[in-house]
């Protein structure tokens, strides 16, 4: 597979024996089915699982709500818990490595201990997806095992594609696994979740989702895939209101 775009200048010498799995609230509270498949593809490949109990909420939520201070007090908590370690940091969320790559730097940018923290640890983080294309080097035979899928279609959520620049990965994943893989009109349009905005702005946030949701009924798939969970959420829900039998998975889940 070829390498996609990310913000890593270079992918490490050697295949990491580890990684540090920083799984996101969405999946530890919500979608912990999604964590656990994760786990079994790293496993799976080879690789074992550093777990730090003690880590907690990105900060994103109060980064995007203006709440400067805490977002940098758990940005801090974060790079603590992630400094503890040398392995390569793998989270299964664009928006939360979008956090830790892009905004740890510039949140903390000003901080003599954390500022050049943030950056060491941004230049370790890899999204999952990213992780098992741009450093694994995960091929179609590292996959064989997991066909039969029905027929998805994926959705590319905005941090993901827009702010790590990650735009092949997943899909060619998806390809890997031979999954019947259905064309999504308007794919790169923002499904309206945002974080915050869903709530500030609802009736924007659901118009957008229902011009997304009409795109996912009209592509003939029966599984929506992504690679954040809250996007997934966002669109599951919209889905079940409309009565639809589309069911939303992570990509981890796919391939796992």
């Amino acid at each position: 597979m070829a390498q996609s775009s990310s913000h890593h200048s270079a992918k490490p010498a050697e295949k990491p024996k580890s990684v540090q799995l920083f799984v996101t609230c969405m999946i530890e509270a919500i979608r912990p089915e999604v964590g656990m498949a994760v786990v079994r593809v790293l496993k799976r490949l080879g690789v074992q699982i550093e777990f730090p109990t003690d880590q907690t909420c990105c900060g994103q939520p109060a980064f995007n709500a203006g709440a400067v201070p805490d977002a940098r007090a758990m940005a801090r908590h974060t790079l603590d818990v992630l400094s503890r370690s040398a392995s390569p940091i793998v989270t299964p969320s664009g928006s939360c490595a979008d956090m830790l790559v892009h905004q740890y730097p510039a949140l903390l940018a000003g901080d003599a201990h954390y500022g050049p923290l943030a950056e060491q640890i941004a230049a370790r983080t890899y999204e999952f997806s990213q992780f098992l294309v741009d450093v694994l080097g995960v091929t179609e035979a590292d996959l064989a095992q997991t066909q039969g899928h029905e027929s998805v279609t994926y959705h590319p959520s905005c941090h993901l594609s827009r702010g790590l620049k990650v735009t092949e990965a997943p899909s060619q994943l998806l390809a890997a696994t031979g999954v019947e893989t259905h064309a999504l009109n308007g794919a790169n349009e923002c499904c309206g979740f945002g974080g915050l905005f869903a709530v500030k702005m609802s009736d924007i946030s659901g118009a957008m989702l229902n011009r997304k949701l009409d795109n996912i009924e009209a592509s003939g798939a029966k599984i929506v895939v992504g690679c954040d969970v809250s996007c997934l959420l966002h669109m599951g829900g919209g889905l079940h209101r409309r009565g639809s039998a589309i069911t939303t998975k992570h990509i981890a889940e796919i391939i796992s």
